[in-house]
């Protein structure tokens, strides 16, 4: 990249009130390339449109009812498709114009994941969407109090370092098992008896929609190698087209299940069937705006488990909203001596309310993207890049029929990618300290093989104590850490715990 577009501020005045309010050239960019980092960070983010309904949509609750209030899978995804944009976008805005930083905003990878695992492990609870939005809500606002009051930078001092990377890989880890098996890369054997899971359909990668999950996979990666801008996107589109025409030419259909459950033909579309809506232009249905209800889960979970999973919620968008600051940040340079960005309070506020927003517009928690590094790439040093972003996710909402055609096996393979991103963080864990090591690796690999994030976070938090107790360091263990892992503790033992209070 060319020296000037690195350049962190000049003492050039400003030339036009846009200028003066964004300090475009104060921070050494200008005009087109705020703009041109804008619509980098849109197409490198505009996959969560696509990813959101994948996750959210196709599972129902307790009630029998997927996301939005719906049993229809296409208009449940439309629902989630809108509602994604019109939050990413309003809070992109938002970030961009109060705290003037050249980062964009979306519904978080692994929060969503866990509230589908929560809405199918709670599903005899009679546990609906809304409820589990109401939760996030919830962690919105304390996450909101915490920034306010201060308290947040104690709560991170209190989380082990290792702990923090562990939570991050695991989620990571998670996502990626999600894409294998939404995209019938890995599946339960029809045998009974056999494997928990196998390679495709009897150890085999048969069938054209594995084929297009293949593709994807490689493309995507291709592309990031070769550091193509919106390689994710990119991939994307290019596996939903090929699905497309194996469509057109096999005409494959959707999964057909008998009278017992039984799948009848393995070698098909797992959700959606590729093909061109009728329109691909739409009116916004804002239906799924405030779908969510604030104390349901506590009602049917109980006060602790839907404590915890308030508390797995405040961990995922805590941590990944630090780090990705400071990344962006750091790229942008940005940063003052002490490694904070301009504004901190302002982004972790907008940020917080992203969160409430994400919940209350029925959609999962919104946080910070780190993707948006790319539209630093280009140049983009204050909030009008935000601003350009936040504008484009409105428009797509208009585009809702045509992001809702693309199927699982297409989709998925940007989720092994994400996956893949962030387990690189793997790394930074010292693995030669079994004091360290063995917590962290039980966060990580609980995650994915029980299907649930808190869990994994859980076990981790419980084996940091349980090491630091046996090796005689307990006094080194913050206080938070003693009351969290007392919580995980009843959270672990509620069955018994309940049985024993009833008896």
């Amino acid at each position: 990249m060319s020296t000037d577009m690195r350049t962190p501020a000049t003492t050039s005045e400003p030339t036009t009130g846009l200028d003066r309010f964004f300090r475009i050239t104060e921070r050494g960019s200008n005009v087109s390339r705020e703009i041109r980092g804008g619509l980098v960070t849109f197409f490198t983010m505009a996959y969560i449109i696509v990813l959101n309904p994948i996750i959210l949509s196709g599972v129902v609750d307790g009630p029998g009812q997927m996301i939005g209030g719906t049993t229809d899978l296409t208009q449940s995804k439309l629902l989630v498709a809108v509602g994604t944009a019109v939050v990413a976008g309003v809070m992109s805005i938002l970030m961009g114009l109060v705290a003037n930083f050249p980062i964009a905003l979306a519904a978080g990878l692994g929060i969503n994941g866990l509230i589908t695992g929560m809405v199918v492990t709670h599903a005899s609870d009679k546990v609906t969407y809304a409820d589990l939005m109401g939760l996030v809500v919830i962690e919105g606002v304390i996450i909101l109090v915490l920034v306010l009051t201060g308290f947040r930078k104690a709560v991170f001092r209190a989380i082990p370092a290792p702990l923090k990377v562990a939570i991050s890989v695991g989620i990571g880890l998670f996502i990626a098992y999600i894409g294998v098996i939404d995209a019938g890369f890995a599946r339960r054997p029809s045998t009974p008896g056999s494997t928990p899971s196998e390679l495709g359909i009897a150890g085999s990668l048969n069938g054209w929609p594995t084929l297009v999950f293949v593709v994807g996979v490689f493309l995507i990666a291709v592309l990031l190698i070769r550091k193509v801008k919106g390689a994710i996107l990119i991939g994307i589109v290019a596996a939903t087209v090929l699905a497309m025409v194996l469509e057109a030419i096999f005409k494959l259909g959707p999964r057909v299940y008998d009278e017992t459950g039984a799948l009848t033909n393995p070698d098909t579309w797992q959700l959606t069937v590729p093909a061109l809506p009728a329109s691909i232009t739409n009116t916004p249905d804002l239906g799924i705006l405030g779908q969510f209800s604030l104390l349901g889960s506590f009602e049917k979970l109980g006060l602790i488990t839907a404590s915890l999973f308030v508390f797995s919620l405040l961990l995922a968008d805590f941590f990944d909203t630090m780090g990705t600051v400071v990344a962006i940040g750091t790229e942008a340079k940005l940063l003052d001596e002490d490694g904070n960005p301009p504004h901190t309070d302002r982004i972790l506020v907008v940020d917080s309310v992203a969160a409430i927003a994400g919940g209350a517009g029925g959609v999962s928690s919104n946080t910070s993207y780190i993707e948006s590094a790319s539209g630093v790439e280009e140049g983009a040093r204050t909030g009008l890049a935000s601003v350009v972003s936040g504008v484009l996710f409105l428009l797509a909402t208009f585009l809702a029929p045509l992001f809702a055609v693309v199927p699982s096996e297409a989709a998925a393979p940007a989720l092994v990618i994400v996956g893949f991103l962030m387990m690189t963080q793997v790394t930074n864990i010292d693995w030669n300290d079994m004091e360290v090591a063995l917590p962290a690796f039980l966060t990580i690999v609980l995650m994915p093989f029980t299907y649930n994030i808190t869990v994994g976070i859980g076990a981790g938090f419980i084996a940091w104590v349980l090491v630091k107790i046996a090796k005689g360091h307990a006094a080194r263990i913050h206080p938070l850490l003693w009351i969290v892992t007392g919580f995980f503790v009843l959270y672990f033992l509620k069955t018994p715990l309940e049985s024993l209070l009833a008896g």
